[in-house]
């Protein structure tokens, strides 16, 4: 049988910051069908995604790993315009980039990470149906040339038996970036008797607010995937109640471990969890907060999106997504 090489291209990492992207992919590889035709290569930048000279190196470097298909894990979008378009495939994660508030800065984002990327390359994979309808709103592309791959849960999260604490829970909020509805959920848990336990590097007026509504909270940040899966277990709900997400790990993480989750009503985050989550208006504090209600006093409520959760992080698989991965790649080679 001969063999086919795939090159996959990752992002530099920062110190900080989120790893989803590489960890569901180099779970994906692992997956890989053994019998497969297709040779996998892993390419990580030398180069951080910062400033024009870095980019352009970035580039650069990329071109030279091209071979018979490429595929652009996400992130560094703009890579794609270094790759022979014909045998690249984009996956875009979500189009957060778009919420820029400087409207020169987004325009050229928009350019540079969405419009050229998408209209260079052969194919682009969406993490989420919502992420393909914005990517569509926002570039015009076909529908037929995206396909909808999801992100993949890593192998470090597991099922956890504890016992839910109903008389102080303990509510996990993951992430501080503006979407992530910080602001509301410190309003809607005010009054409860709850902790409030962060993800994230606080800032002063993280703090303050925190303050002006009298909550008991912890925070950790810069954490391991061990810590991470810690975190969960130590909590009793997971608070998610964001304001867009192109896909939403944390809820199919928590659903794998067992803890409860409250998310939102819109973007992705509705399609990701299916009925084994309480849906709220992440805009609506009232919302969020009924739902945290009936999570804590509806014992048999709760129990039931625990297990319909453990069913439903059965269509994330990594076998399924690599499988998926594989015809994609062999019918660019084809092409």
């Amino acid at each position: 049988m001969n063999k086919h090489n795939v090159s996959l291209f990752f992002r530099k990492l920062r110190s900080t910051g989120s790893f989803s992207i590489e960890a569901s992919f180099d779970r994906m590889i692992e997956c890989f069908p053994e019998n497969s035709e297709l040779t996998l290569n892993k390419y990580t930048s030398s180069y951080y995604s910062n400033g024009l000279i870095a980019r352009v190196l970035g580039m650069l470097e990329a071109r030279k790993q091209c071979n018979e298909v490429n595929h652009v894990t996400g992130d560094v979008h703009f890579y794609v315009l270094a790759m022979p378009g014909k045998k690249t495939i984009l996956t875009v994660h979500d189009c957060g980039l778009m919420n820029h508030p400087n409207l020169l800065v987004r325009f050229l984002l928009k350019l540079i990470w969405l419009d050229f990327p998408v209209r260079h390359c052969r194919y682009v994979t969406a993490v989420s149906h919502a992420t393909k309808q914005e990517i569509i709103h926002y570039t015009g592309c076909k529908p037929d040339k995206i396909i909808v791959i999801p992100t993949i849960i890593t192998g470090e999260f597991k099922k956890y038996e504890k016992a839910f604490n109903e008389q102080c829970p303990r509510i996990l909020h993951i992430g501080l970036a503006p979407n992530k509805n910080f602001n509301r959920h410190v309003q809607a848990i005010s009054g409860l008797n709850c902790e409030f336990h962060i993800i994230g590097k606080l800032q002063s007026h993280h703090r303050q607010i925190l303050e002006n509504y009298r909550i008991r909270w912890s925070s950790e940040s810069n954490i391991s995937q061990q810590d991470m899966q810690r975190a969960y277990q130590d909590s009793d709900i997971v608070l998610f109640a964001s304001m867009l997400e192109g896909f939403g790990m944390p809820i199919l993480e928590a659903q794998t471990i067992g803890i409860p989750v409250v998310t939102s009503n819109i973007s992705s985050m509705p399609e990701v969890a299916g009925e084994a989550a309480c849906q709220v208006d992440p805009y609506d504090v009232k919302s969020i907060k009924e739902g945290i209600l009936k999570v804590i006093e509806n014992r048999e409520y709760r129990n039931s999106i625990i297990e319909k959760g453990f069913k439903n992080v059965k269509r994330y698989q990594a076998k399924s997504v690599a499988q998926q991965y594989e015809n994609l790649y062999k019918k660019v080679l084809k092409e």
